[in-house]
């Protein structure tokens, strides 16, 4: 069986496509860190949907952990792969970069990168050998233009999206995708601070989007009728570039 794995995936845009991917079938392996709570809420709502959902709770920045949570779940499932991965993982410590301390650009890079790095790595030789694999990298507006206040945040995701465009095509071949989706300004946890009222001004549109639609997009990212893209960044941001 296949199954699809998103990290960071109780809470905001990792719920959604959490939710999104398992009311198209997959089953889903829901990735956290440390809100049990969450994590369990978002399998509830896949479960009483009447999907099948998992819980695999590991820090992606630690490498050891990810290697145990692996090879333990590859140990309970000896007959499947996970054939999609949706790197969601990824945490905010804005900051002016003349205050920004080591642990701020730290942990960001640590999360969104490195988190990228070690999970995909792990799980790319099943895809290759099984000639099948969907990777999503959830990328941001803030990567592609830079945010002031966000340099950690800016660079982690730029570097995401240099990471995603190198592997589709060492990947290609085996017909494992690599897309990323940059979303903008858009409706979780990890934009309640923001100043709703007056970031939408900015937006032609005129309005934050909604966690459900990037779900669509990733949905779409990992099925067959996207099978002839990769290497792509799709923003959804209600008209907001450079």
């Amino acid at each position: 069986m296949k199954y699809a794995l998103v990290t960071g995936g109780s809470r905001g845009l990792g719920r959604a496509v959490c939710r999104k991917l398992a009311a198209q079938g997959w089953p889903v392996i829901i990735n956290y860190r440390s809100n049990a709570e969450a994590a369990e809420e978002t399998q509830r709502a896949i479960l009483d949907a009447g999907g099948v959902a998992e819980l695999l709770p590991f820090d992606v920045s630690d490498p050891a952990a990810t290697e145990k949570a692996m090879e333990q779940w590859s140990e309970s499932h000896p007959d499947d792969y996970i054939a999609v991965l949706v790197n969601n993982a990824g945490i905010r410590r804005d900051n002016l970069m003349i205050f920004m301390q080591d642990e701020e650009w730290r942990k960001v890079l640590d999360t969104t990168l490195n988190g990228f790095f070690f999970i995909t790595r792990r799980l790319l030789k099943n895809m290759l050998s099984q000639r099948w694999g969907r990777i999503v990298n959830m990328a941001s507006l803030s990567g592609i233009k830079g945010l002031p206040g966000q340099t950690n945040y800016s660079a982690a995701k730029a570097a995401l999206i240099g990471a995603t465009k190198a592997l589709a095509q060492e990947v290609a071949p085996r017909k494992v995708t690599v897309n990323a989706i940059a979303p903008g300004f858009i409706e979780t946890d990890m934009t309640k601070d923001l100043d709703q009222s007056e970031l939408k001004k900015l937006v032609p549109m005129g309005r934050f989007g909604k966690a459900e639609e990037v779900a669509a997009a990733v949905a779409f990212l990992v099925s067959e009728d996207a099978a002839y893209i990769t290497g792509e960044v799709i923003s959804i941001n209600g008209g907001l570039y450079t």
